[in-house]
């Protein structure tokens, strides 16, 4: 039986990035402005690299070449061949990110050969005045988005919404949105990195440059509908459990305060698990007894054969699958 896998995490400095994840994750780095890790990646040229075990080396993809549905699931695997369908990554935002909007499946497929970018945040921590902006606040029309571009005002039409531990946000392919500086958050999405950037506050990159903005672009790929609420809202629920925060035609993510020993249903049934720790410490423990210790920060890929899993400790925990 395979038992869980433990990735090296990619970590990317940016302009807008901070200290928190080293913090969180407990790395000794002297990396610097560090705004995202990519803690499980099949995107082309950034795979994740299995960090320990008899396959310490391998890319996911390779490791997928390797295991095939064992892996990740025989359906899975007949979707999406050696391609990795999630992409889960850790972000802090030391300062406010760009406002930008992704493509859906058909316009990544037409302009990009590649998967759209549907995604969702779950935030770990926010600073008291920390904001999420996601989904316009107005209804506006492609002639009305253009203009507010050009007059630098588009964030006047983004709903803005003050962020706090626990919340969910969902961002299908076309929903405009932004991090506000203050959030270290989980971002779960389908496995692409395409990003239209519609507005950065005129910053510029480190050689001085203007960061280039995707305008037109975006404009095709915006969702102009406004909706009357943006947040997802789950029963909150502090005793021990499983709490389903979102399910989408691309994930199911589930919160897990555990507590002792819990049996951890899988979304679906043959298909693969990923396991996040964002705080305290469990042990995963597959059905031949074989056990992962996880920590915060930590994030693990259980097989789809080494399923049913248990978990054990005292931990708060995110789980994703296909759906």
């Amino acid at each position: 039986m395979l038992h869980p896998f433990k990735f090296r995490p990619i970590l990317k400095s940016v302009l807008w990035g901070g200290d928190k994840i080293a913090r969180f994750k407990g790395l000794k780095t002297r990396q610097k402005l560090i705004g995202e890790s990519w803690e499980i990646s099949g995107v082309e040229g950034r795979e994740s690299i299995v960090a320990t075990g008899p396959d310490a080396g391998l890319s996911l993809v390779e490791l997928i070449a390797r295991y095939k549905w064992a892996l990740v699931g025989e359906e899975v695997y007949r979707r999406f061949g050696s391609t990795f369908p999630l992409l889960v990554k850790y972000i802090d935002a030391a300062q406010d990110l760009s406002v930008q909007v992704h493509p859906g499946d058909a316009l990544a497929r037409r302009r990009h050969n590649a998967m759209g970018k549907t995604e969702m945040w779950y935030v770990i921590d926010a600073d008291p005045d920390a904001r999420i902006g996601c989904g316009l606040s107005q209804a506006i029309t492609p002639a009305d988005y253009e203009r507010l571009v050009a007059e630098k005002s588009i964030l006047d039409v983004v709903a803005m919404h003050r962020s706090h531990a626990g919340d969910v946000f969902y961002i299908p392919a076309g929903r405009i949105h932004t991090i506000g500086a203050g959030n270290l958050l989980v971002e779960i999405q389908q496995t692409s990195d395409i990003t239209y950037r519609i507005y950065d506050y005129d910053r510029c990159d480190p050689m001085g440059n203007p960061r280039q903005l995707h305008t037109q672009l975006a404009r095709e790929a915006i969702n102009y509908a406004v909706a009357a609420d943006y947040r997802s809202h789950y029963p909150v629920d502090n005793t021990p459990g499983t709490s389903n925060l979102l399910e989408c035609p691309y994930f199911v993510v589930k919160r897990h305060l555990l507590d002792g020993s819990q049996a951890i249903e899988m979304p679906r049934l043959d298909a693969f698990l990923i396991v996040m720790c964002i705080g305290g410490k469990a042990t995963a423990i597959t059905p031949d007894g074989h056990e992962t210790p996880l920590v915060q920060g930590e994030t693990i890929l259980v097989p789809a054969e080494a399923a049913p899993l248990r978990l054990c400790g005292q931990a708060q925990l995110i789980t994703a699958s296909v759906r």
